[in-house]
């Protein structure tokens, strides 16, 4: 492995004309992709981005901080409803509405982060689980936000384009996607990401070393929650139309798995993470459909089970992934990555 000896070295995006080539190959055929596809994919590849924006904000406070969330439901809905409302109600632009609404679930984030100060592991998650529970609840109570029955999405325009089909919705969603990854890339590389990885690392000795902990905690709580909402306020326009059922606690594990599976402290884990659980789980939602395997679970289910319950074989799919990456690969899918690198860097050796 290189060994790094200016700091400027460590806080540079290209390491080498190499890694320029490929980075522009990748950019390239990410604004390639819709224009060789199906419609269908173009939509999971909009679902897959999403979701890569609200794992890279989870992997900064759980990777980097090591503070817990299975409350990031409730940050994704705030950015949903916030979007639509500030949209429907006070008239404000897509991308006025968007920075806002992220900023108040930035703002609920930062409340969030108080109790942190004093509650860590389990207790952490609960106080992060009741939050999650209890914004999905108040959501569906008041009429403000449409109650039960949901809101359903303006129309989405930038000027004078009229974003109404995936295809056109992808060049948006990859473009801040793109963006807020190199601005997390960046914030780890500067004196505050160094804070956050002090604080998790031993945060008694950080704060003798004069990292303000207050601070920092309720920062990264913030910029968590931040991510979230803006995740939140694009998934509105992706499905069109929201209601409190969609924003559970199994959407806070599902985010919480897909940072444990792609890697904890690891941008590159995050990415590959929600890449791998967004394609099964939509996979996984048709699983009847899967040919020799969907008529197997189907028999299985009649003859044993409830066919009911084969609904729920995703997360028993998602359990047994975690489980595995825990106890063979507790680095996740980055780090098998990195095993691969080494290897081929070392062969025939």
């Amino acid at each position: 492995m290189d060994m790094k000896r200016d700091y400027y070295e460590d806080v540079e995006l290209f390491s080498s004309p190499v890694v320029v080539f490929w980075f522009i190959v990748l950019i390239g055929s990410l604004y390639l992709f819709p224009m060789f596809v199906d419609n269908y994919y173009v939509y999971v590849a909009n679902y897959i981005a999403i979701n890569i924006i609200v794992a890279a904000g989870l992997n900064l406070l759980v990777g980097f901080t090591g503070q817990i969330s299975l409350g990031h439901a409730g940050f994704f809905a705030i950015g949903a409803y916030g979007t639509v409302i500030l949209m429907i109600k006070a008239g404000f632009p897509f991308l006025l509405a968007l920075p806002c609404a992220a900023l108040v679930a930035a703002g609920f984030g930062f409340l969030l982060g108080l109790p942190a100060l004093r509650l860590e592991g389990p207790y952490l998650a609960i106080a992060t689980l009741g939050f999650g529970l209890t914004i999905t609840q108040i959501i569906g109570r008041v009429e403000l936000f449409g109650g039960r029955d949901g809101l359903h999405a303006p129309d989405l325009t930038i000027g004078p384009w009229v974003l109404d089909t995936d295809k056109e919705f992808y060049f948006l969603v990859i473009t801040l996607t793109i963006f807020l990854l190199l601005f997390m890339r960046n914030l780890i590389k500067t004196r505050v990401g160094r804070a956050f990885i002090a604080i998790r690392d031993a945060d008694i000795a950080a704060e003798t070393m004069g990292v303000n902990i207050v601070f920092y905690k309720t920062l990264a709580f913030a910029i968590s929650a931040f991510y979230a909402g803006i995740a939140g306020g694009m998934y509105a326009f992706v499905l069109k139309f929201i209601e409190p059922e969609i924003f559970t606690l199994l959407m806070s594990i599902l985010f919480l798995a897909m940072v444990v599976v792609g890697g904890l402290g690891s941008m590159l884990g995050s990415v590959a993470g929600a890449v791998l659980l967004c394609w099964l789980d939509l996979k996984l939602r048709n699983i009847l459909d899967i040919p020799y395997l969907g008529e197997w679970l189907k028999d299985l289910s009649e003859n044993w089970f409830s066919i009911t319950g084969v609904s729920n074989i995703q997360y028993i799919v998602f359990g047994s992934i975690m489980i595995a990456i825990m106890l063979f690969e507790p680095l996740g899918l980055y780090g098998i990555w990195i095993r691969m690198k080494k290897y081929w860097r070392t062969w025939p050796f």
